[in-house]
């Protein structure tokens, strides 16, 4: 199972690590602590030299009722990102996390290798047509509403077999535009009650029939310190936990906050299942 990344295989069947790189002031966990260029290209080198296989970098924050951000808001935080990581880091492969087809545009014209998709193209009906000329890699999550509205839509009959039905209406859509490399990602937090997303984690192995690579994000969220009765700040354990959970029932990409120890986290279950 591999995605063509700027002419580069990358073999999803050993899993890899997406580090997250939040630009946005108002981030549940990390907004507004990378202040400068200087303190985000130490972190990018740090979440690299951990193992990180791709850098996620968000400039619109989609956690629950998150304030608006303009287009060109958007695009005046990412472009001189990517610009100063390519220039320091120039084999990063960069994720795009958007779902505006403008800002996917015109970010993978700067060098950006994928683009990261909360609505799945339907929060931008250019989305899918703008990915298929691009030629690069689509992650496609799944959502209900938008990062505003998301949770009064956590409204489901059976969570798991309607994420699936999403899925293969989303694929059809894209494959019939021309998209082949997709990535699929159930969206853990966004339009799901705490109680949703660990019934969706139980049942995560039936995503393996769509036959698409896994990504799971659970990184310091709330399914995890509101369990636990802490923050997002103590949450690195628990997130390991069920980081562990994802990679034995078929997560093929971790995206994290906290690089090595997800790293760590497949190393280990990989030694498990040899």
């Amino acid at each position: 199972m591999t995605i063509n990344c700027k002419g580069k295989l990358i073999d999803l069947s050993s899993p890899k690590v997406m580090g997250i790189l939040n630009i946005t002031p108002d981030s549940f966990y990390d907004g507004g602590i990378h202040k400068n260029e200087t303190a985000i290209l130490k972190h990018v080198e740090s979440m690299l030299n951990d193992g990180a296989t791709f850098i996620d970098i968000g400039a619109y924050s989609s956690r629950p009722n998150a304030d608006h951000v303009s287009e060109s808001e958007e695009l005046q935080r990412i472009l001189p990102i990517i610009h100063a990581v390519l220039k320091e880091f120039p084999k990063t492969l960069i994720s795009i996390d958007t779902f505006r087809s403008k800002i996917a545009k015109q970010c993978v014209e700067a060098g950006a290798a994928l683009i990261n998709d909360i609505s799945a193209g339907k929060l931008d009906d250019n989305m899918l047509q703008t990915v298929a000329n691009l030629h690069v890699p689509y992650i496609m999550m799944h959502m209900k509403g938008t990062p505003q509205t998301m949770q009064q839509h956590a409204n489901y009959n059976n969570i798991a077999k309607d994420i699936l039905f999403y899925f293969s209406e989303r694929i059809a859509a894209a494959k019939a535009l021309g998209i082949v490399d997709m990535v699929i990602d159930p969206g853990f937090g966004f339009a799901k009650t705490i109680e949703q997303n660990y019934e969706l984690l139980n049942h995560l192995e039936l995503f393996k029939m769509i036959e698409k690579p896994l990504l799971v994000g659970i990184s310091r969220k709330s399914m995890i310190y509101k369990t636990l009765e802490t923050t997002a700040n103590e949450a690195l354990n628990g997130t390991t936990v069920l980081n562990t959970v994802a990679l034995q029932k078929g997560a093929s990409i971790l995206r994290v906050h906290d690089v090595k120890e997800a790293m760590e986290t497949i190393k280990l279950v990989e030694a498990l299942k040899r």
